[in-house]
């Protein structure tokens, strides 16, 4: 073979191979009866969950104590801070150290499509 003809038919096969990769990625599907957790997310009031920077002290005044407090995660390296998470029954705050990182909206039903439940 030359050039001439190894040329064009690898463009065909990187083509072909980038339009196969991109119908075979898997997309959620969701249905008229399913609610977006962003969705309903964006429709609630965000003062109902913890802001950003608020201490653990802070967080326990006024959301009181979390149903549950999971176990920390990362602290191995210094440089890897340890992140500790309470749960509540609508959303989970993130800790670094004793500070709020970010609070996240658990799933109000089995029919809300949304991120996966927390790992123990």
């Amino acid at each position: 073979m030359n050039m001439r003809t190894v040329v064009p038919m690898l463009f065909a096969l990187a083509f072909a191979g980038a339009a196969f990769a991109q119908e075979a990625t898997p997309q959620a599907v969701v249905t008229e009866g399913d609610t977006l957790l962003v969705e309903r997310v964006q429709q609630e009031n965000s003062a109902a969950m913890p802001a950003r920077g608020m201490t653990m002290q802070q967080v326990e005044a006024k959301y009181g104590k979390p149903a549950d407090q999971l176990d920390p995660r990362g602290g191995q390296k210094r440089q890897w801070p340890t992140i500790n998470r309470w749960t509540y029954p609508t959303f989970t705050v993130y800790f670094e150290k004793s500070r709020v990182i970010d609070a996240v909206a658990n799933k109000a039903d089995a029919n809300e499509v949304g991120p996966k439940p927390a790992i123990r």
